[in-house]
């Protein structure tokens, strides 16, 4: 093996899965910037590393180092120090001030800070609020330095070491020494595969229990990302088998052992994390409950849906007067239908039939910008469930079963993206005489958490559903429209394209050349066709991965829209002023969550920090948080659910077939409001269209409300479920 000592310069591809990373580093003794490879993720910018290794040339790449092992070294050249004191690491001092004070003071700049820190006094510029940050900032890191040595020393990077003492601090060794598996359960961020790397080098066995009850823990976490509220026995036994390479009958005994500590569930064959068991069973007891309940607000006589019509202005028809009738005789219905069927008429119906029956009605959405989008429907304020409910992050959801709602009727808009734990929390909100109504399209995908729960309440047969399907006659002038219920029917949608159209098919079997096109449509073509800014266009796309994935998308577009070079590194994403941007966690304490989108409003270069601002409401984000982010001028289809867009761009390719399944495309055509332009291949899309092979979801919410119903499959897989499809997945280079 070969040493290398060198310095970050720039992180040009990351995989966040596997830490897989490509790396540019400076290197003493070579002119131009060497490229690093292999599992570094989380290293900043600026860190010095000692890595072991080997040199190879790739036949595409050229000459790489391949590192193996590798560890952060404080640094020993006047551009290491810089680089090292500008990474963020230390609070008032960035790239700027760095490089003053490297000037001043030369390879003794760590001795003046760490001994004589008044010297920096002499530094121009710096006063004495900067100083006692700077002093603070450093007193800090020497506390946890020990912390740090004793992390690196099993491949913890700097990044990862400062969440594990955010959490534990001056007992973090004592934890991790304890057992290094707790942290994947403690720390965001910090998965098993992590956690597993440093209990090896720790000394834990292949079967050891608590690394057996680690992976158990991790493969329910994976299912439940993919939407499965539970796992069958003998599926996690397995899978669990095959991720820790381990012994059967520890992981058994393991599982055996959680279950009577409690740490899982077992009901029949089922195995359950505690909150989603508690959460299904919660939210189909409230859902009964509400169903048996009587109270004097039934109404037994028919409503007037001429009084209703001259209050609305809007004509109705047989099927929506009968969703507005079932609204006010029952105390649980579901409303649902897709574009231009009149759900949203059909509720502002509902609206004023309760309201003239004197009724104080409460509305919701799962999301900011459905809720928003209510409001306008409606004229009446619409909240997120989060904010109806009264969360905060100390004390979680002040509405609940012991201080319910205030109101006679709860009208819940996008119901297909409400997922088991959220729909508990607000039945458990729900008094007896209050009546419920959930509104959302079914056909689209479900939720991106746990559970299907829209599709298992229709499917129960125990609560009433009405559907929409008549197209009305002002939405059958959209080709949107008409296309969405066509590839919703299972047929071709009218690709004839034409200036008076607002459906467009763009024909391309080349992934790059449609990667091409599409920046060039989102920077140019369609903002100057439509006058609109380019902040109006989203790109749309079937998987992450790949070079029309949305990591590869989101880099390309952001190179052609943004051209600000300053910004934060992270993951190997830069993320810089104006940059659109997505949470994908849920951050209580941040009352931000998964799928919320916004913009970056600043970057502090000197703090490490950066703004984003989530529809108004500023969020700050410390450097080492910006794994919660991830850019989003391109999004897959999932992570759209629930928003509308004026202008969608889509590309449909055989290369993410594994993923072409019509309730995707359906659902990505639906959040196009004004304008749809799909670009690849028809034989994609025929097969999209034609694909309703899914994979089941596994959900008990339909066998608990009615135990006679028998089990059908309705969820379509998501990516961690699939391989890749036969295209290189490449480290995105500028064309």
């Amino acid at each position: 093996m070969s040493k290398l000592r060198c310095v970050i310069e720039r992180i040009t591809y990351q995989n966040p899965e596997n830490g897989y990373s490509v790396m540019k580093v400076n290197v003493k003794g070579y002119k131009d910037l060497v490229t690093l490879v292999g599992n570094l993720l989380d290293v900043p910018v600026g860190s010095v590393l000692l890595c072991d290794g080997d040199w190879k040339v790739d036949k595409k790449y050229g000459s790489q180092f391949v590192a193996e092992t590798w560890e952060e070294v404080m640094p020993a050249t006047l551009y290491g120090i810089e680089k090292y004191l500008g990474s963020g690491l230390v609070k008032g001092i960035g790239p700027t001030y760095a490089k003053l004070i490297v000037n001043q003071f030369g390879l003794d700049t760590i001795d003046v800070i760490e001994t004589e820190i008044e010297r920096l006094y002499e530094v121009p510029g710096i006063g004495k609020k900067r100083v006692e940050k700077i002093r603070e900032s450093w007193e800090k890191q020497k506390e946890i330095k020990n912390v740090m040595l004793f992390l690196q020393g099993y491949g913890v990077s700097t990044a990862f070491a400062a969440k594990i003492f955010r959490e534990y601090g001056k007992e973090s060794i004592d934890k991790v020494n304890e057992n290094p598996y707790r942290l994947a359960d403690d720390i965001w961020g910090i998965g098993f595969k992590t956690a597993d790397t440093i209990a090896a080098k720790m000394g834990y066995g292949k079967n050891d229990l608590r690394r057996c009850r680690s992976g158990i823990l991790y493969t329910l976490n994976q299912l439940s990302n993919d939407g499965h509220v539970y796992a069958e026995e003998e599926q996690l036994v397995k899978s669990a088998k095959e991720l820790l390479e381990a012994e059967e009958e520890p992981i058994r005994q393991a599982l055996r052992d959680m279950i009577q500590a409690e740490d899982v569930v077992l009901d029949e064959e089922a195995i359950y994390l505690p909150p989603f068991y508690y959460s299904e069973c919660g939210t189909a007891n409230r859902l009964l409950a509400l169903l048996d309940s009587s109270d004097n607000t039934l109404f037994k006589a028919e409503c007037d849906i001429t009084a209703i019509s001259r209050r609305t202005g809007v004509e109705y028809d047989e099927v929506q007067i009968a969703a507005i009738r079932q609204a006010i005789l029952s105390k649980v219905m579901v409303l649902t239908g897709g574009p231009g069927t009149g759900k949203t008429t059909t509720t502002q119906g509902i609206i004023a039939a309760l309201q003239t029956a004197g009724l104080k009605i409460l509305l919701a959405a799962p999301t900011g910008r459905a809720a928003k989008r209510m409001s306008e429907a409606t004229g009446m304020e619409a909240k997120t469930i989060h904010r109806l409910l009264k969360f905060s992050p100390a004390e979680g959801y002040k509405r609940n079963d012991e201080n319910p709602l205030e109101g006679d009727a709860l009208i819940v808009d996008e119901c297909s993206m409400i997922d088991i734990v959220l729909m508990n929390s607000l039945m458990k909100a729900i008094p007896n005489h209050m009546r419920l109504i959930l509104v959302g399209d079914v056909d689209q995908l479900p939720s991106v958490g746990a559970g299907n729960v829209l599709r298992d309440i229709i499917d129960s047969g125990k609560i009433p559903v009405v559907r929409l399907t008549r197209i009305f006659r002002q939405a059958q002038t959209s080709r949107i429209v008409m296309s969405a219920h066509a590839i919703n029917q299972g047929r071709f949608p009218d690709i004839s394209n034409g200036k008076a159209t607002d459906f467009f098919f763009m024909q391309s079997d080349d992934p790059v050349q449609v990667s091409e096109t599409i920046v060039s449509l989102v920077r140019e073509r369609l903002p100057k066709a439509y006058h609109l800014e380019t902040s109006k266009i989203q790109v749309l796309t079937p998987m992450q991965r790949g070079i029309i994935g949305a990591t590869n998308l989101n880099l390309a577009l952001q190179d052609a829209l943004n051209p600000n070079k300053i910004g934060l590194v992270r993951g190997g994403f830069s993320f810089r002023q104006g940059d659109r941007v997505m949470q994908i966690r849920n951050n209580y304490d941040k009352d931000v969550f998964n799928g919320d989108l916004g913009y970056v409003s600043e970057v502090n270069m000197e703090e490490r920090t950066l703004t984003a601002d989530f529809d108004g409401k500023p969020v700050e984000y410390e450097a080492s948080e910006l794994d919660e982010l991830t850019l989003a001028y391109a999004t897959t289809i999932h992570k759209s659910q629930g928003s509308e867009y004026p202008i969608v761009v889509m590309p449909v390719l055989m290369n993410h077939y594994v993923m072409l399944q019509r309730n995707l495309i359906y659902t990505g055509v639906t959040r196009a409001k004004k304008i749809c332009v799909l670009i690849g291949s028809t034989k994609a899309l025929a097969y999209a269209i034609h694909n309703m092979t899914v994979l089941k979801r596994n959900t008990k919410l339909k066998e608990r409300l009615n135990p006679s119903v028998g089990q059908k499959a309705y969820a379509i897989p998501m990516e961690s479920d699939i391989p890749m499809a036969a295209e290189k997945e490449v480290p995105y280079a500028k064309k």
